[in-house]
């Protein structure tokens, strides 16, 4: 069975129009366009089933991105520098950097916790995530939190 706690980022075309309706019901009651659940599911056109099976599952990334805090941790090789060029793509990002933790690497291989603001002025925070990954020596990236 699969990670359950893992996260993808996929265009819109390819998430099924369910969970695209999940997305505009929480738009819709976080406006306060609507005041209950029922009024959300209603007008977008779903069950309350569907919308409490997925509201805490699917939510778009770009669009309530700014104004939010990232947390993700990366498992990345204990190299000079590597910290350095991995805090230097946030700063290129003009996100700001809230929380590091690096633990005590172990055969080599550290972890990081990187708690991140993400500001108005901050550029693609899907391409900043990427150009992390891409880096020589970061063997993964996974999100943990967006609050």
């Amino acid at each position: 069975m699969a990670d359950k706690s893992q996260y993808f980022v996929v265009k819109q075309k390819a998430v099924p129009e369910v969970l695209q309706k999940v997305v505009e019901a929480k738009r819709l009651l976080e406006s306060e366009r609507v005041e209950t659940v029922q009024e959300a599911t209603d007008r977008v056109g779903i069950s309350r089933s569907s919308f409490y099976k997925y509201k805490d599952d699917i939510f778009p990334f770009h669009d309530n991105a700014r104004g939010k805090t990232i947390t993700f941790v990366i498992q990345m090789d204990d190299e000079p520098g590597l910290l350095s060029d991995v805090l230097k793509a946030v700063a290129d990002f003009h996100a700001n950097i809230l929380t590091i933790h690096q633990s005590i690497p172990v055969n080599g291989i550290a972890s990081l916790t990187l708690s991140v603001d993400i500001l108005p002025t901050t550029g693609d925070v899907s391409r900043m995530i990427e150009e992390i990954e891409s880096k020589n020596g970061v063997h993964y990236l996974k999100i943990l939190a967006r609050e």
